[in-house]
C-alpha cells in the first residue's frame, strides 16, 4: 500500500446509487469533509458506506476483476480496436511486466481502506446518536468487514502475497509501506474476520428496497464468500457446509416465490426444483419450445422479475443503463471490453476453439452428449460475429429444435455505447453449487478398489446431481431429461474434470476461470492444467507461452513498478524480474 490510498475520511469524491427510492445509496457525499466534524450521526456511516459500494463499481475496479480473472484464460482472445489499449494487449499475449497498467491494484485498496475507516469511526457515531442501534451498527461493520475481504480475495488471487492491514489510513505520518503477507495467512484472516461477524449481518432486506437484497451484503453472501476461501484453503468440509447453507437460503426464497405469486414465471414452473434435481434454479424457459428466460433474468434487461432473481443471484455491483437520468453508474468495463451497439465486438472475443469445439464436438468445452442442446453458446457468445454476448444484450430467445439441427436464436438489442445497465454478478447460485462439487471431488479417494469404489459412491453421487442439475438447466429441449450419465463419471478424476467443465460452461466471460486454473495450479503444485487451456487460445507462440506459464510464479502478477518504487518492503516476483534472476524452478 502507499499514497494511492485515498484517505476517505477526509476527501469522498465518489457518487453512488441504486434505487429511485431516497437512501443513503443515492447519497452524494461532500467533497471535502473536515473528520472531527463528520462522524456525528448515522447518516455519516451512511454516506460512507455508500462511498465504499461506489468504489467497488469503479470502471477500473470492474476492469481487474475481469482481466485479473478471465483474461489471461483459454476463453479470451484479442478482439477489436485493442491497440487503443496496449497493457491490456500484452496481457492477452502474455508479456506483462510491472509497468503494465493493469498491475494497479489501488482501486481496490480504496475500497478496504474506505471499509476500514467506517469499521474506526462507527462505533463512534452509535455513542452519540441515539438513532443509530448497536444492531445497525454491528451489522454495517459485518458488511463492512465483507467488502473488504472480498477486494483482498481479488489482490490475493492475483497477486498471492500483499500487504494487508485492518487499520484505517487517515493521516499522512501513518507508516503505509507495509510487507506483503503471505497467501496462506491473508486467507486464515479474511475467514476469521468474516466467522466473528457473519450472524451480525442483514439476512433479508425489506421487500421495498428489492435491489438490496442482491446488492448489499447479506448474510448469504458472507456464506459465499466463506465457501469459496474454504475451497482455496482446501478445507473442502467446511466449503461444503457454507455451499449448502447458501443452497438452503435460497430454497426458502423459492418456496417463498412459488407459493406467492398467481401469474408470474415461477408460478407456471413450480415444478422447477423436480427438473433440476432439487436445486431452486431459475427456469430457462416459460413457454414449451422457446428458451433464453435464464439469460434474461441473471444477465439481460428482465430484472423487473426481483424474486426470481433473488432466488439465484447471491451479490451483484448494479449499474443503469440510463446514467444521466439517475445518479448511478453504467457498466463501463463491460461496454470497452466485451462491445456495445456502435461497436459489436469490443476489446477481446471470445477463443477461436471454443467455437471450434462447439462446431465440431471435440468435448474439450462443451459435453459431447449435449450435441446442439447447450443453449450457454448462445448466452456467452454471439455466434454470428464471434463477439461475446453475455453481459452484453439484453435478452435472448432460443427456438428448440431436433438434436440433429441447430436452434434458431435470435438476440435482443445491444446495449448502447456508454449506456450499459447489465449489473456485475459475483456470486450467483450455480457458481457456489459447482464450488461444493469441486468440495466434494476433493474429498475422493484414487483408485479402482472395492473399498474405494464404495467410499465414493456418495461423493460421487452428490456431486453429479449438481453438476447435472446446472447442465440440464441449459439444455434446450422442452421436456428436460438428462444428457449427462452418472455411468460416464465413476471416478474421481473423471468427475474433477466434469465440474471443472461445467464451470467453464457455466461461469465464462463472468471473471472466475483464470483464478479456478490458479486453485487448480495451488492444489496439485504444478501449472500443467493452466499452462494447456492458456496455450489453446493461441495462434502464434504457443510453446513459449506454455515454456512461460511453467514457472508458478507466473501465473500471479508482478507488483506495480510504482509501489515498488515507494515500498521497499515489497519483492517482486521473479517470473517477472529483469531476467537475471533465474532462481525460480519450472514445475514438472
Amino acid at each position: 500500500m502507499n499514497t494511492k490510498i485515498y484517505k476517505i475520511a477526509l476527501a469522498i469524491c465518489m457518487t453512488c446509487g441504486f434505487a429511485s427510492c431516497s437512501d443513503f445509496l443515492e447519497i452524494e457525499p461532500q467533497n471535502e469533509i473536515i473528520l472531527e466534524k463528520f462522524w456525528n450521526e448515522k447518516a455519516d456511516v451512511d454516506a460512507i458506506i455508500g462511498g465504499c459500494y461506489s468504489a467497488l463499481q469503479d470502471e477500473g475496479v470492474i476492469k481487474r476483476m475481469m482481466v485479473w480473472g478471465e483474461f489471461r484464460s483459454d476463453n479470451i482472445s484479442v478482439g477489436r480496436n485493442i491497440q487503443q489499449d496496449g497493457s491490456l494487449e500484452k496481457v492477452l499475449k502474455e508479456n506483462i511486466d510491472a509497468k503494465n497498467t493493469y498491475t494497479d491494484w489501488s482501486g481496490f485498496y480504496e475500497v478496504i481502506n474506505r471499509c476500514n475507516t467506517v469499521i474506526k469511526y462507527a462505533p463512534g457515531v452509535a455513542e452519540v446518536d441515539p438513532a443509530y442501534t448497536q444492531s445497525e451498527l454491528q451489522a454495517n461493520i459485518a458488511e463492512m468487514v465483507a467488502l473488504r475481504s472480498l477486494s483482498y480475495f481479488y489482490l490475493i488471487r492475483t497477486f498471492r502475497d500483499v500487504p494487508f492491514s485492518r487499520e484505517a489510513y487517515t493521516d499522512d505520518d501513518q507508516k503505509m509501506d507495509l510487507p506483503a503477507t503471505k497467501f496462506d495467512a491473508v486467507v486464515d484472516s479474511l475467514i476469521d474476520d468474516l466467522e466473528s461477524v457473519k450472524n451480525n449481518a442483514v439476512k433479508r432486506y425489506p421487500v421495498t428496497k428489492p435491489l438490496y437484497q442482491t446488492g448489499r451484503v447479506t448474510q448469504d453472501f458472507i456464506h459465499a464468500l466463506l465457501c469459496e476461501l474454504y475451497l482455496w484453503k482446501k478445507d473442502y468440509q467446511n466449503c461444503i457446509r457454507y455451499a449448502d447453507m447458501v443452497i438452503a437460503a435460497k430454497k426458502v426464497i423459492y418456496e417463498e416465490n412459488r407459493l406467492q405469486k398467481t401469474s408470474s414465471t415461477i408460478s407456471q414452473t413450480n415444478d422447477v426444483e423436480e427438473k433440476y434435481n432439487g436445486y431452486p434454479l431459475v427456469s430457462n424457459s416459460s413457454q414449451v419450445n422457446y428458451f433464453g428466460d435464464a439469460y434474461d433474468t441473471l444477465f439481460g434487461y428482465d430484472n423487473d422479475n426481483q424474486d426470481e432473481l433473488n432466488q439465484e443471484i447471491i451479490f451483484q455491483l448494479i449499474f443503469d443503463d440510463d446514467p444521466q437520468g439517475s445518479s448511478m453508474r453504467q457498466n463501463g468495463a463491460v461496454n470497452t471490453f466485451y462491445g456495445n451497439s456502435q461497436s459489436n465486438i469490443g476489446f477481446v472475443a471470445p477463443s477461436d476453439f471454443i467455437f471450434d469445439d462447439y462446431d465440431e464436438k471435440k468435448g474439450e468445452v462443451w459435453a459431447e452428449k449435449n450435441k446442439k442442446l447447450d443453449s450457454r453458446i448462445f448466452f456467452d457468445c454471439d455466434v454470428d460475429d464471434k463477439s461475446i454476448n453475455k453481459y452484453k444484450t439484453r435478452t435472448l430467445t432460443i427456438e428448440s429444435a431436433s438434436s440433429s439441427s441447430t436452434p434458431r436464436y435470435s438476440y435482443g438489442s445491444t446495449y448502447p455505447q456508454n449506456q450499459n445497465g447489465s449489473n456485475w454478478i459475483i456470486y450467483r447460485l450455480s457458481d457456489i453449487m459447482l464450488m461444493k462439487a469441486e468440495a466434494l471431488t476433493q474429498q475422493m479417494r484414487e483408485g479402482s478398489d472395492a473399498d474405494v469404489v464404495e467410499y465414493n459412491k456418495p461423493l460421487l453421487s452428490q456431486a453429479f446431481s449438481l453438476v447435472n442439475a446446472i447442465n440440464k438447466r441449459a439444455l434446450c429441449q422442452s421436456k428436460l431429461a438428462d444428457t449427462l450419465l452418472a455411468t460416464d463419471y465413476t471416478t474421481k478424476s473423471l468427475m474433477e474434470e466434469l465440474v471443472y467443465q461445467e464451470r467453464q460452461r457455466e461461469l465464462m466471460f463472468e471473471g472466475k476461470r483464470w483464478y479456478d486454473l490458479v486453485r487448480i495450479s495451488q492444489r496439485t503444485g504444478n501449472t500443467q492444467k493452466l499452462s494447456t487451456a492458456a496455450r489453446r487460445k493461441a495462434t502464434t507462440g504457443a510453446d513459449l507461452i506454455a515454456n512461460l506459464l511453467a514457472k508458478m510464479d507466473a501465473i500471479y502478477w508482478p507488483y506495480n513498478l510504482d509501489e515498488i518504487k515507494v515500498n521497499s518492503n515489497l519483492v517482486q516476483n521473479p517470473a517477472f524480474s529483469s531476467g537475471e534472476d533465474t532462481s525460480y524452478q519450472k514445475t514438472k
